[in-house]
């Protein structure tokens, strides 16, 4: 599990982020250093540390996630495509210890070496 991040002291109300969508099971909030006009973070209340950590239990949670990140693509219109990215430990670039995925849209980008310089 998780210990405190900046994403749990968020889910809890203490630190501010702008909320796009809110659940039992997640949040949405815009990245504070996008990487691309449309730069989304989907984050389980869950605080799994990492994808690695996942359990056979949690598969209906990360169903939802990708529910969510299609949701909310539908919702912003990203009609011409989006990219979902989950970093998985410090040689990913992973740099916040709770599982997260980053929804990406609005910028081409490039096939190969996407994660170089996104983080989180």
């Amino acid at each position: 599990m998780a210990e405190s991040s900046v994403f749990t002291r968020i889910m809890a109300g203490e630190l501010p982020a702008r909320r796009l969508y809110d659940d039992d099971q997640c949040i949405v909030i815009e990245d504070r250093s996008p990487q691309a006009p449309t730069h989304l973070l989907i984050i389980p209340r869950k605080p799994l540390v990492s994808l690695a950590e996942a359990q056979v239990e949690d598969a209906p949670l990360l169903g939802h996630l990708m529910w969510v990140a299609a949701e909310m693509a539908r919702r912003l219109k990203l009609d011409d495509g989006f990219r979902l990215v989950v970093n998985n430990g410090r040689g990913a670039g992973q740099t916040v210890f709770h599982l997260h995925i980053h929804l990406l849209a609005q910028r081409k980008m490039p096939e190969a070496g996407l994660a170089d310089g996104l983080q989180g």
